[in-house]
């Protein structure tokens, strides 16, 4: 069984704890920001579930980027590894789409 966009993220965020993803995608016709870090996800713009388990980023979004920033993050002054990584570069580094 495939794991989810979602969960790929998030266990890379697993993976790398000190670093934070910052994805900004389409859901349903309208743009999210959708922050990742240590294995948990929570939208910038809209309401995120009390239920871990309940995916923030469906399989069905589309990713219109992804910004790497050192941890721990501050809106105020995010420190950016890496700025708008394409789905297709990004997805290159997750193990479990490449098996």
């Amino acid at each position: 069984m495939a794991i989810s966009i979602g969960k790929q993220l998030e266990q890379y965020t697993l993976q790398y704890p000190q670093e934070v993803l910052l994805v900004a995608a389409e859901v349903d016709g309208e743009s999210d920001e959708i922050l990742i870090f240590r294995g948990f996800s929570s939208s910038l713009v809209r309401p995120t579930a009390a239920d871990p388990d309940i995916p923030v980023l469906p399989d069905n979004a589309l990713i219109l980027g992804i910004d790497r920033l050192a941890g721990p993050y501050r809106p105020d002054q995010p420190d950016y590894l890496e700025r708008h990584v394409s789905w297709a570069e990004f997805s290159k580094r997750l193990p479990s789409l490449n098996d």
